[in-house]
């Protein structure tokens, strides 16, 4: 699969561990020096500010998008590439993932999962053929890998759905697996009720 953009979902804010910092500074570093357009949420503060600057001093492109009513809030970033002003939440998440051949959250809180796992859910039922991964930090998600392996288990999600999120520990292993990676299931379809 050919990625030229990388959607990056994470916090508006940097966390307790210097180790995030650090994971999207070099996160933004490395999807400059592979020449992939990033594409975030369009906030200056957190670790949404720390990858986009971080990709922009490296001479990244940058495409931020954000919502006018989190545009104070957030701090929209003035200094990207492009900033793109939309309606509301709706509006992001689709435009940002209109905007991304592949999807990576660092760490981050609840609209970070939240965005992961709408976005995760498009590729199970077939919307999109995007590979998704996570960058973990230091046990970040150690527990939520965990928890996914769980509803495996109990017969909520399919293995190979499951396998759609690559993880890794450096940024460059985890882009090497979203390029290598290929779609390769059917889209989840409820299960028929018998005859």
């Amino acid at each position: 699969m050919s990625i030229a953009s990388v959607c990056v979902f994470c916090g508006a804010s940097t966390g307790t561990n210097p180790a995030y910092r650090e994971a999207a500074q070099a996160l933004g570093r490395a999807l400059a020096e592979r020449k992939l357009t990033l594409v975030y949420g369009g906030g200056a503060v957190g670790l949404m500010g720390i990858v986009a600057d971080a990709a922009l001093a490296a001479g990244g492109e940058v495409i931020g998008i954000i919502p006018q009513s989190l545009k104070d809030k957030e701090i929209g970033h003035s200094g990207l590439t492009r900033l793109e002003v939309v309606d509301g939440m709706h509006a992001r998440k689709a435009r940002m993932a209109e905007l991304s051949d592949a999807f990576i959250a660092l760490p981050g809180g609840l609209g970070t999962l939240e965005e992961l796992f709408e976005v995760w859910t498009w590729g199970q039922l077939g919307y999109h053929g995007k590979p998704l991964g996570l960058l973990e930090v230091n046990g970040f998600y150690s527990k939520l890998t965990a928890f996914l392996d769980h509803i495996v288990g109990e017969g909520f999600v399919r293995t190979p759905h499951r396998d759609m999120l690559q993880v890794s520990e450096s940024a460059q292993n985890l882009l090497d697996a979203l390029d290598e990676w290929q779609p390769s299931v059917q889209p989840k379809w409820a299960e028929q009720k018998p005859s």
